[in-house]
């Protein structure tokens, strides 16, 4: 379970001190950082726009107004619509990554994780399509560092085939060094793994029949190890036995080099000897 990790709120004000304000000078009369700050509370507490954004800043009024620069009282409903019409979403990326960056370092000092785990992965938001605007559903990819219970960073995508190119933009915002990537088959490819090697980290990919050669170039491999037992390769064996529902389900999993015979071998780079893995699943048993 991750640790929990506070952090006072005038440093997050302070990662986003130096956001441009889009509003003329006339209409500035609630400080821009504090008006973030209470949309990405409002947000994060299950408000879905600036209507809701308002109303929950007007029921936390007594702690906002103790904690935040608010001269003029809670900011309605047409303020927060403005700021987030006008607000460049790149520049708000940017202190936002900033504030998880300082989160994850918190994090890790909580936790004493040295290496994390940030699994890459790509999701659709339910019931986001729009039939009457032809507009799909939202396509996301995110990085969720598993230790601390925290998402790291998040791009958006206009369909999920998209997720090879966002995953290296999605990369670019999250600092991974010393972090161990998992990513499913989709992001297998060659420049994404160069680009996490490149970065610090180190990978854990699926391999699929995206890969269709090198994917069975591996199978033959692997059964041709299954008859020597994986002796003399190298090959490191965890043996594990789960009790969920009444049954037990008991796992082997086998991490190996990988030959430098396999297809396209050179193309991967890496920052240890590339190593190949496969797991097994014994029947169950009550």
């Amino acid at each position: 379970m991750a640790s929990i990790v506070r952090m006072d709120l005038k440093e997050v004000v302070g990662h986003f001190k130096q956001l441009e304000d889009p509003r003329s000078a006339v209409n500035r009369l609630h400080p821009l950082k504090s008006v973030i700050v209470v949309a990405i509370m409002a947000v994060l507490s299950g408000a879905g726009g600036p209507t809701a954004i308002a109303k929950w800043a007007n029921m936390k009024s007594e702690i906002l107004l103790k904690l935040l620069d608010l001269p003029h009282g809670i900011p309605q409903k047409d303020v927060f619509r403005r700021v987030l019409a006008t607000l460049k979403p790149d520049a708000f990326q940017a202190c936002f990554t900033m504030w998880l960056t300082a989160l994850r370092a918190a994090a890790a000092e909580a936790t004493g994780v040295e290496r994390p785990t940030l699994a890459v992965d790509g999701k659709t938001l339910r019931r986001s399509h729009d039939r009457r605007r032809n507009l799909g559903p939202l396509h996301s990819v995110s990085a969720w560092a598993s230790e601390f219970g925290l998402t790291l960073a998040q791009v958006a995508t206009a369909e999920k085939s998209n997720e090879i190119t966002a995953i290296p933009a999605l990369l670019s915002l999250v600092d991974i060094h010393g972090a161990i990537i998992t990513i499913d088959a989709m992001g297998t490819q060659t420049a994404i793994a160069e680009k996490i090697i490149d970065g610090g980290g180190d990978y854990l990919l699926a391999l699929k029949g995206n890969q269709g050669t090198l994917h069975d170039a591996v199978i033959d491999y692997i059964d041709e190890q299954t008859k020597t037992d994986f002796r003399g390769i190298g090959a490191r064996r965890l043996d594990t036995a789960e009790s969920t529902h009444g049954r037990i389900e008991r796992r082997t999993y086998i991490q190996m080099p990988a030959p430098k015979t396999l297809p396209g071998f050179d193309r991967w780079k890496v920052s240890v000897p590339l190593t190949a893995s496969s797991w097994f699943r014994r029947p169950l048993s009550r």
